[in-house]
């Protein structure tokens, strides 16, 4: 049984915790978020059953639901999560296209069924706030009219929707990483429609903003982290016990949950400390090594077109790489600013914000997909708590922790979890290679030091 407590703030009145809903899921970010901003997500709906395996192993109390959101209703949903009374906010980002046919609503487009079916669970649920979450690309171009009907959407469905529409840059809300997000925020029309979160940080490496304090570096986010290549281990597994932690800052204080405060309104999560998870080594070749020593920070790495973090800035959007379908490419990971090879899985993981106690899956490849597809919780929790002063609610703490799932989930292949969740795998055939050679290393280098020498 988790103990609730209230926390001092300045509001008053209703002190409980609102119920939120997280359609494409993912491992979890937007859900982390809206926990630590107060709310209790109890339904999580994502296709992926490895993502579905990762968010259950980090929220051992919402009930998954692996499915497509084109198969689940309303009623679905409070089924499997037990829901009998009020769903607060719905929240998520659903992929579009933002194409048509000429003459035809955007939204029409079969391609864009996702974000119908996001206003229609919206709608089923009765929700009385949603959070619809998208790339900032959305608003330009062609995009800008999928998004103008969208708005339409929402407003024929019963709801006011915060206007202007904002773009949200998690710099600016102490996360250390250059990301640009849209989002939209609503309310039934007999509600306070939210505001969009004023920032709590000022990008480091710039001028101040007048009452802001500079938000976290890449170093501040990484110094205090063991060197992944300093482990053998590392190279068979993705954790290792270790003492070797540096002095953290209060950033990175924060990420290892060194304080009370560092929860937030979440639930504390019961978890060893003393591990060096998701941190799987990255064998990369004397070649790659010294173009990684030899590239400024700050700069990119021509050949790999890999960009270096740099200390005293921030890091670059951190990308998902493909899907199996698209060809499985690995995500772009970053050069560390200190050791010749690209960050590990944990060390993504501190760039966005994610806590030492979330886990990934135990590949780089879907560790990095899961962290790249994610909203950065402190962004999402800035949001989620904009929802709860339109809700005028006070939030209420946890102070009993619970135990995270079963390890063993993390490890899964695709048709392991399918099988896990009773479901069919949905990867599809990757595309045939062109047949076209890849140049080798050796050739690559030699080509380069020629154009040096002339």
């Amino acid at each position: 049984m988790k103990k609730i407590v209230q926390k001092n703030t300045m509001k008053t009145g209703n002190c409980r915790r609102p119920i939120g809903v997280d359609l494409f899921a993912g491992a979890g970010g937007m859900s982390l978020g809206f926990e630590q901003a107060g709310f209790d997500v109890v339904a999580a709906v994502e296709i992926d059953p490895i993502h579905s395996s990762i968010h259950k192993f980090n929220f051992p109390n919402c009930a998954v639901i692996p499915r497509s959101v084109r198969e689940v209703s309303g009623d679905q949903i409070r089924a499997i999560a037990g829901i009998s009374g009020k769903v607060d906010v719905v929240f998520g980002g659903a992929p579009c296209q933002g194409f048509s046919m000429i003459g035809k609503r955007i939204l029409d487009d079969p391609r864009n069924s996702l974000v119908r079916d996001f206003v229609r669970i919206v709608k089923e649920l009765d929700a009385d706030y949603f959070v619809f979450e998208n790339v900032k690309g959305l608003t330009v171009g062609s995009h800008r009219r999928f998004l103008e009907e969208l708005i339409e959407t929402f407003e024929a469905a019963g709801y006011d929707v915060r206007m202007p529409w904002a773009v949200l840059n998690a710099a600016s809300y102490g996360v250390p990483q250059d990301r640009k997000r849209l989002f939209l925020l609503g309310a039934k029309k007999n509600l306070n429609v939210p505001l969009y979160p004023y920032p709590t940080t000022s990008r480091p490496g710039r001028h101040l903003e007048v009452g802001l304090d500079a938000g976290p570096t890449c170093g501040e986010a990484l110094d205090d982290l063991p060197d992944a290549d300093a482990f053998k281990n590392l190279r068979d597994t993705d954790e290792v016990r270790t003492r070797g932690w540096g002095k953290p800052s209060a950033y990175a204080r924060e990420m290892r949950c060194l304080d009370a405060s560092s929860w937030h309104f979440g639930i504390p999560r019961l978890w060893d400390s003393t591990m060096l998870t998701s941190s799987a080594r990255t064998e990369h070749s004397s070649i790659s090594k010294l173009r990684f020593d030899e590239t400024q920070a700050g700069s990119v790495e021509p050949i790999s077109r890999f960009f270096k973090l740099t200390p005293n800035g921030v890091s670059n959007t951190l990308r998902a790489g493909t899907d199996a379908a698209r060809g499985a490419f690995t995500s772009p990971r970053p050069i560390h600013y200190r050791y010749p090879r690209c960050i590990t899985v944990r060390e993504m993981a501190r760039l966005h914000g994610f806590p030492d106690w979330f886990r990934f899956h135990r590949t780089k490849w879907h560790g990095a997909r899961q962290i790249g597809n994610a909203v950065p919780p402190p962004l999402a929790r800035a949001v989620a708590s904009s929802v709860i002063d339109a809700m005028g609610l006070n939030p209420l703490a946890v102070e009993t922790p619970v135990p995270l799932g079963d390890p063993a989930v993390l490890a899964m292949d695709m048709s392991q979890a399918a099988a896990f969740w009773g479901v069919e795998s949905p990867i599809q055939k990757r595309d045939r290679k062109s047949g076209a050679r890849k140049r080798s290393q050796i050739e690559t280098e030699t080509q380069r030091l020629s154009n040096i020498a002339i």
